[in-house]
């Protein structure tokens, strides 16, 4: 029953298709190594029996589970952790901008940074034209200060 390569490829094809139906992302490994099993047993031929198949899957199964999931869970949820999309919190610290609309504290403004316009405050009122040097940024939010 479990010497045929036909059976553990089929097996591997569902089990990854059952993927689509389960949350986790734990059967698609199972389903890589019932492929690859499978593979191996049509590779080797009689000489990979039974239990070898067994002793194989567990491994390959435990080893893609291990070494495989974490990556490949970021990469299909679309893990976007180490993005430079994502963490842009200090990316405009340092740097000289131009303030677009007037900041008058408490009330926020506008600042140009290169070739982006950000919200802006400052704990001192600047008028529109003036340049500034960015001190902090918190998410899409500058603190700036008057550039001397």
């Amino acid at each position: 029953m479990f010497s045929c390569g036909w059976l553990w490829l089929y097996a591997g094809a569902a089990l990854m298709f059952l993927e689509l139906a389960s949350p986790g992302f734990v059967l698609f490994f199972f389903g890589l190594s019932a492929a690859t099993v499978g593979v191996l047993r049509l590779a080797a031929g009689e000489v990979f029996g039974p239990t070898p198949q067994l002793i194989a899957f567990s491994a390959f199964s435990i080893l893609y589970l291990v070494f495989l999931r974490r990556w490949l869970k970021g990469v299909f949820s679309g893990d976007t952790e180490k993005s430079p999309l994502r963490d842009i919190s200090g990316d405009n610290i340092g740097r000289i901008g131009r303030v677009t609309a007037p900041i008058n504290p408490p009330l926020t403004g506008r600042v140009v940074i290169g070739d982006a316009e950000w919200t802006a405050r400052a704990l001192e009122p600047i008028g529109e034209g003036e340049f500034v040097k960015i001190v902090s940024q918190e998410n899409l939010t500058v603190a700036c200060e008057k550039a001397r």
